[in-house]
Formats: structure tokens, C-alpha cells, sequence
């Protein structure tokens, strides 16, 4: 089966997110999609992360009724920081039966210079790119398997949906409805 990785903090999941999976379920020749939540990415501030946990209840809800969509917490269960190249060194030990694809936005493409082993990822993953905001789909000097894809997209941002919760301004519609009941019960971000 091929299996695209869909890597974030997903902080929390949005709509967004989740036609960008489905449009690669339902598009390309990915079988499915798994929300790979990091507990802790390295370009990021944890301050600002909710509990992993939380992060992938959420994502749960968000998928629960699309088979070809899955949450995943394999990084719950490796060092953290989260590296890419660790992650996908042990689900190709541990799901030998699949093939994985990543799956990202073309704002990531300069950064990848910085990613940890990014030489081995391009050499053994293929790359499937969306446009996202505007940006140009430059690839720094290196060298990989990279397709791109026209995904409709929705201009929002787990950061936006955060500091609308903090102001107390509903975010209702912008996620799924049975995410916006669990942000909306216990009250997250709003102190954050």
C-alpha cells in the first residue's frame, strides 16, 4: 500500500488540513493518508504546542469516518525532537508492506536544506508538493523525487484559529464540528 505522510502539530487540526489529505487520498495514486502528529517539531516552540495527546484525539475526530484517512502518534514513541529521517527509518522497519510518500508545502521546499539526513529522505522517499499561499515551489540545490500538485486550498492556520480562541472568537466551521465541541468543552488556547 502506498502511505502518504502528512507530518504537523496539528494545533489544532483545521478544514484545511483536511482537504489537503483528502484531496491526495482521493487524487493521486496514495492509498491513504496518515496524520503523522509530532509531539514536538524542532523548528517549533513546544510553549505554544497543546499535549500531543490532545493534538491526536482531535485528529481522531477529525478522520474518524474516512477510511482512506488515519491518525497516527508513531512519534509519540521516538526521541523528540521529532526528525523526519527517524520517523521514516522505523516505519520502514516496522511497515515493510508499504511504501511512503511525503507529503508537503511548497513554503517547506527552501527549509529542507536544514532537515536532518535530507540527502537520505530524498534519496529513498518520494515528494508529492502543494502550492500553499502564493509562494514559489523553488527547490534549494538538491536533488529528489518531487511531483507537484494543484490542491484547492483555504487560506487559514492553526495560528489564526489559536488566537481567535484566545480572543474568545469562534472558530466554528473552520474545523470539523466534533473538534470545535471538544476545543469548545475544555477550553484550550485560551489561556495559551
Amino acid at each position: 500500500m502506498k502511505i502518504g505522510l502528512f507530518f504537523g502539530s496539528f494545533n489544532p487540526i483545521h478544514i484545511g488540513h483536511l482537504i489537503i489529505a483528502n484531496y491526495f487520498a482521493e487524487n493521486t495514486d496514495i492509498d491513504k493518508v496518515w496524520f503523522v502528529v509530532s509531539p514536538q517539531n524542532p523548528f517549533k516552540q513546544k510553549s505554544t504546542l497543546l499535549d500531543e495527546k490532545h493534538r491526536l484525539y482531535m485528529v481522531n475526530l477529525a478522520v474518524e469516518d474516512n477510511y482512506k484517512l488515519e491518525a497516527s502518534s508513531i512519534e509519540f514513541r521516538l526521541p523528540q525532537p521529532s526528525y523526519t529521517i527517524n520517523t521514516l527509518s522505523y516505519l520502514k522497519e516496522k511497515h515493510p508492506e508499504h511504501s511512503f510518500v511525503l507529503l508537503m508545502g511548497s513554503d517547506n521546499l527552501t527549509g529542507l536544506p536544514k532537515w536532518k539526513n535530507i540527502e537520505l529522505i530524498l534519496s529513498d522517499h518520494h515528494i508529492y508538493v502543494y502550492s500553499r499561499r502564493e509562494t514559489e515551489s523553488t527547490i534549494a540545490p538538491l536533488k529528489g523525487d518531487f511531483s507537484f500538485f494543484k490542491v484547492p486550498l483555504i487560506d487559514i492556520s492553526s495560528t489564526f484559529l489559536r488566537e481567535n480562541l484566545k480572543s474568545g472568537i469562534s472558530i466554528r466551521y473552520l474545523v470539523p464540528d466534533k473538534v470545535w465541541e471538544y476545543l469548545t468543552e475544555m477550553g484550550f488556547y485560551r489561556s495559551i
